[in-house]
């Protein structure tokens, strides 16, 4: 069965990012996967031009496919959003949006090992050229460093044990399969883990995932540079899907919205969340948080 992607919170989304109707106006898509948020702006707004970012080509591809009836407002750029906004010198955008959120396409059709419920070769890159794979920490990190990792970007309570039964197991051979690393996970915890409200291997691939992508590393300086790139009243929205994202989200933009060196004010004084209707059509956006600011 073909797999449908749905864009997250769209409803609060078109309500809060809304650019100026009198005069050409500029958006950038952080996260424009296979463009289902560009695609509504594209829609409702000729005035709007939009830069959608991705670093994976081949969603890119889908992409550039879909906005097609927009080719002459549509611009896509394969870079991540950090280097992205490193090197911008503009202060002319309108509108920014960030959705933290990995693709449903990575998790059902990349054939990249992000699920554990299908038999793939480890790799988890976003990026293909990046230079290290999930096979590279599951096989090379230390035992104590790859603990670290399933704690620190997993928040996974049997770390130390999982660790261990990875490095015991890849003494034997190298680790290079998705299902095969999540029964090593299944069998290292106690057993009364294994039956919770999620897989016990799901921490920690989402662990080993950041940490392959450096995904909340990046995080911070695209904020600060989106946010210098924005006009006086631009705005910026973040969906996040986690605490390790929301987290330094909200602390970014409560220090900046401070004092007399202010230059953000928060519109979403507490993030919004999905409607219940929206989480009962896609459980997928059940985590979601969405923040906005403006700039002063």
């Amino acid at each position: 069965m073909e797999y449908v992607h749905y864009p997250v919170m769209t409803q609060e989304i078109l309500e809060y990012l809304v650019p100026p109707q009198d005069r050409p106006a500029k958006m950038v898509d952080c996260t424009c996967g296979e463009g289902g948020h560009t695609f509504l702006f594209l829609s409702k707004y000729p005035n709007l031009e939009v830069v959608g970012l991705d670093r994976d080509r081949e969603i890119q591809q889908k992409a550039i496919k879909r906005m097609e009836p927009f080719a002459d407002r549509f611009t896509a750029k394969n870079i991540w959003f950090d280097d992205f906004f490193s090197d911008y010198q503009e202060q002319d955008l309108d509108l920014v949006l960030f959705d933290l959120g990995i693709s449903s396409f990575h998790f059902e059709e990349s054939e990249r090992g992000f699920s554990f419920r299908k038999d793939e070769e480890l790799d988890m890159r976003l990026d293909k050229d990046a230079p290290i794979s999930a096979q590279d920490v599951v096989n090379g990190y230390q035992e104590k460093r790859l603990a670290d990792v399933i704690y620190q970007f997993g928040e996974e309570r049997y770390s130390r044990r999982i660790a261990r039964a990875i490095v015991e197991e890849r003494k034997l051979h190298r680790i290079t399969g998705s299902e095969e690393l999540a029964s090593i996970i299944y069998k290292s915890v106690p057993p009364n883990y294994r039956y919770g409200r999620i897989h016990p291997a799901t921490r920690s691939f989402q662990a080993i995932r950041i940490e392959v992508n450096r995904e909340l590393d990046r995080i911070e300086p695209a904020l600060k540079g989106a946010v210098n790139a924005l006009k006086s009243g631009g705005r910026l929205a973040v969906i996040s899907f986690h605490s390790l994202e929301d987290r330094p989200v909200k602390w970014l933009f409560k220090g900046m919205a401070e004092g007399s060196e202010a230059v953000i004010r928060i519109l979403t004084k507490k993030p919004l969340v999905p409607s219940e209707n929206e989480v009962r059509e896609n459980p997928a956006s059940r985590s979601a948080k969405l923040r906005i600011i403006e700039k002063l």
